[in-house]
Formats: C-alpha cells, structure tokens, sequence
C-alpha cells in the first residue's frame, strides 16, 4: 500500500509541479500581481508536499512507522492549503468562463490572474490523486493493508 501511495503521490506532484510552473510562468509569485492565491501558500503547499514526499519515499524504502506517520501529517496542512487554493481558484475560474463568449475566447485581459490558465482537468485529477494518496498513504501507515 505504501507503494502505491508513492506512486500516486508522485503524479499527484507532478500535476502540482505543472501548475506551479504555470502560475510562476505568470507572475503569480510577482508582488505587483492579480493572483488570488497568495504565494506563502503556494510555496507553503509545495514545500510541505515536497518534504512529505522524501519522507514518504524514506519510509517506502525502511518501513520506519515513525518516519511514514510524519509523512502523513505533513499531508494534513498540504491538504488544507490546497483546499485553500481551490476555493480561490474557482472565482477565477468562473470569471474566465463568464468571458467566453460564444466558443470563442474572449481573451484574458491584461493583468488576467495567472491561475486562470490552469487546465480543469489537471486541476480535477490533481485534487482526486492527492485524496486518493491520502487514504493510501493512512492505510499504509496503520498497515490495514500491507505496506
């Protein structure tokens, strides 16, 4: 189970990891910009899922119940900011919907939010994964189910 996690908990990242790209392509880390989302919590949801994520892989490879129970705590603040992070974006979203006028793109204007060219479904699959990761990586650590 503890492998599966991983290897959810590696896609998962790799979602992450292209809308990071995305939204620093953007400027969303700029002070000047009309992000939503704050960067403290950008870099903090990246960070703390990077982190967990070493661990994860230390705990994979060891089996050390310490070391994969703090690997999953990590995911609960990660899980909040991202929680965060999509109540933020969906305004956002909305909004560059509400542009769109007849099938075709009305344009994001200047200043448009960088998040806004995030792609739905990297966002959808992004969220599924990290929760699906979630749920393995607790039944790996209480052992439900072998590690």
């Amino acid at each position: 189970m503890g492998l599966a996690a991983l290897i959810l908990w590696v896609l998962t990242a790799l979602g992450g990891a292209y809308m990071l790209a995305k939204w620093v392509a953007g400027g969303g880390h700029r002070g000047g910009s009309t992000t939503k989302l704050p960067p403290a919590v950008v870099f903090g949801h990246f960070l703390l899922a990077a982190a967990g994520l070493v661990l994860w892989i230390i705990f994979v490879a060891t089996d050390n119940g310490t070391i994969g129970w703090v690997a999953f705590i990590a995911l609960i603040p990660v899980a909040l900011l991202g929680v965060v992070m999509v109540a933020r974006w969906i305004p956002t979203y909305r909004t560059g919907r509400a542009a769109t006028v007849g099938g075709q793109a009305a344009g994001a204007p200047q200043g448009a939010e960088p998040e806004r060219s995030f792609p739905v479904p990297v966002v959808v699959a992004h969220g599924l994964l990290a929760v699906t990761t979630v749920v393995l990586a607790l039944l790996a650590v209480l052992h439900i189910v072998g590690s």
